[in-house]
């Protein structure tokens, strides 16, 4: 099976498609990313580790923490509550679209993995303030990832929070429809926080493997979430995760995955191990293309697929 000297082969065979995407730059902190960054870590349930390129380079989840903030919602609101205010369905606009919502009737975003819908994920965390509910999420982080060092990177947090018009009409527009029933501010804030948890692929590989193992951690012997729920994520992953590539990311790769602008990716092979990723140089879509490639030859190579 797979091992370092030929996951460093993929990334070298990866690496020179950075030149072909750019990092995210409409937020101000993610300018910073150098694009040729790339490194993988593979997590397997008997703790072995494969990993390959600057494995302790921490990324910010950005859009990644859409799934992990859904799946611990899910867990505490239940799935009719949730779906109520979130639609299931793939949408083949751009994540941070505002057009489907207008055109919906009840106008509720089409699924969580869009902006629209990943707010008013963020929204159903209970909590007396933001800090008690980022608190509550990040302690479920800590779990997923086996990791109670992580937090989040304030200054990243801070750029999204001072940057984030767009996210701020869409909150507006869920509030008119009664999606969403809190301020707008303190919604922000929460959500700003929780795009900027911070990790490097190792912890990320890690949740992918939890998300893999049906919920479970096999490290810890630990029932981290219901079977269910994690197959909703996974789901979810599969039809939503890459933005509007996920159809051709299904063909291509075939392995439930989410992706974040700042270039990380999580994958999870369902049964046999979690994938992490961070290539900062991005797509036209907003996903990592060196990291899209990386998986495209670990798929290939090893018959990945669960298609």
């Amino acid at each position: 099976m797979y091992n370092e000297t030929q996951l460093q082969q993929f990334v070298e065979q990866a690496k020179p498609y950075a030149k072909y995407g750019k990092v995210a730059d409409y937020i101000p902190a993610l300018r910073k990313a150098d694009p040729n960054d790339l490194s993988i870590a593979i997590y397997a349930p008997d703790g072995t580790v494969v990993c390959a390129g600057d494995t302790q380079e921490k990324a910010t989840l950005q859009s990644i923490s859409k799934i992990i903030a859904l799946a611990f919602v899910l867990m505490n609101r239940g799935e009719e509550e949730v779906f109520k205010k979130v639609g299931m369905e793939p949408t083949g606009d751009p994540f941070n679209s505002i057009a489907k919502l207008e055109e919906k009737q009840p106008p509720k975003p089409l699924n969580p993995m869009i902006n629209a819908g990943a707010l008013a994920v963020t929204h159903m965390i209970d909590g007396a303030d933001v800090d008690e509910r980022f608190h509550r999420l990040l302690t479920f982080v800590h779990r997923l990832a086996g990791d109670s060092a992580i937090t989040y990177s304030k200054e990243v947090a801070q750029s999204e929070f001072e940057t984030a018009f767009l996210n701020r009409s869409l909150c507006y527009f869920l509030k008119q429809h009664g999606i969403i029933d809190e301020n707008v501010e303190p919604l922000m804030d929460l959500y700003t926080q929780q795009c900027a948890i911070e990790m490097n692929c190792i912890d990320l590989a890690r949740i992918g493997l939890v998300f893999a193992m049906d919920g479970f951690d096999p490290i810890k012997k630990d029932p981290i979430m219901p079977p269910h729920i994690a197959r909703i994520c996974k789901t979810f992953m599969v039809t939503c995760g890459m933005y509007n590539a996920s159809g051709e990311f299904a063909i291509k790769i075939g392995i439930p995955a989410k992706s974040g602008v700042s270039g990380g990716i999580l994958a999870a092979v369902p049964g046999r191990f979690g994938i992490g990723i961070f290539g900062p140089s991005l797509d036209e879509r907003g996903n990592s293309i060196t990291g899209m490639k990386l998986l495209e030859l670990l798929s290939k190579t090893y018959s990945l697929s669960i298609f």
